[in-house]
C-alpha cells in the first residue's frame, strides 16, 4: 500500500530515532504514524510502540508493515493524537510525523514531561508551529535541517538526486 508523502525515508528515520534517544523500556507513542516505518523502527529498540493516524488506509498500513517485519510490541489505532497522549498514562519519547493540532499535542507532551520529543515537517509553517511551540513550552533544544541526496544514473555516469529537505525539531523535558 502506498501513501502519500510515505514512507518516511531511511536517512530522516535514523537521525529522528538517534534524537530521540530511544531506551529499551520506553513507551513511545507515534503520532501520524503514515506507513508505519518510524513505528516498525522504534519498536526494534523500545519496549512498546503505541501508532496512531487520522486515516485508515495509513492504520491499515502501519499494521501491515509491522506484521511483515515480525513486531509484536506495536498497538495501532485510528484517531487523532492528542486523544492518544491523553490516553496513555506515561510517555517516554514521542515521533510527530502528523501535524494537525500540533501546538495542542506539543502542550500535552510537555504537561506529561515526556523526555524526548521529535517534530518531522516539510512544511515551513509546521516547522514554525513547532519552533515556536516548543520555545513557548521551555522544551525547544535544536532544529535541523537535513537535505539527502541519492545517486541516480545520468548518460554512462552517476549524478546526485536530491530528496525532499526535512526539518526535524528535537525538544523535550528534563526528567
Amino acid at each position: 500500500m502506498s501513501l502519500p508523502g510515505g514512507p518516511t525515508k531511511d536517512e530522516i528515520v535514523a537521525v529522528s530515532l538517534a534524537k530521540l534517544s530511544l531506551q529499551p523500556g520506553d513507551i513511545v507513542a507515534d503520532i501520524g504514524c503514515g506507513t508505519g516505518t518510524v513505528s516498525v523502527e522504534a519498536a526494534r529498540r523500545v519496549a512498546k510502540v503505541y501508532a496512531v493516524d487520522l486515516r485508515e488506509e495509513a492504520v491499515a498500513c502501519t499494521r501491515d508493515h509491522a506484521r511483515s517485519h515480525g513486531m509484536t510490541n506495536i498497538e495501532v489505532s485510528l484517531g487523532h493524537g492528542r486523544d492518544l497522549i491523553r490516553r496513555l498514562p506515561h510517555i517516554d519519547a514521542a515521533f510527530i510525523g502528523g501535524s494537525r493540532d500540533l501546538s495542542g499535542m506539543l502542550t500535552l507532551l510537555s504537561e506529561k514531561r515526556v523526555r524526548s520529543v521529535v517534530v518531522n515537517a516539510v512544511l515551513l509553517s509546521t516547522l514554525h508551529e513547532a519552533v515556536t511551540t516548543m520555545q513557548e513550552l521551555s522544551m525547544l533544544r535544536e532544529a535541523i535541517h537535513v537535505s539527502v541526496s541519492r545517486t541516480a544514473p545520468l548518460g554512462e555516469g552517476l549524478m546526485f538526486r536530491p530528496l525532499d529537505p526535512v526539518f526535524i525539531v528535537v525538544g523535550g523535558t528534563p526528567c
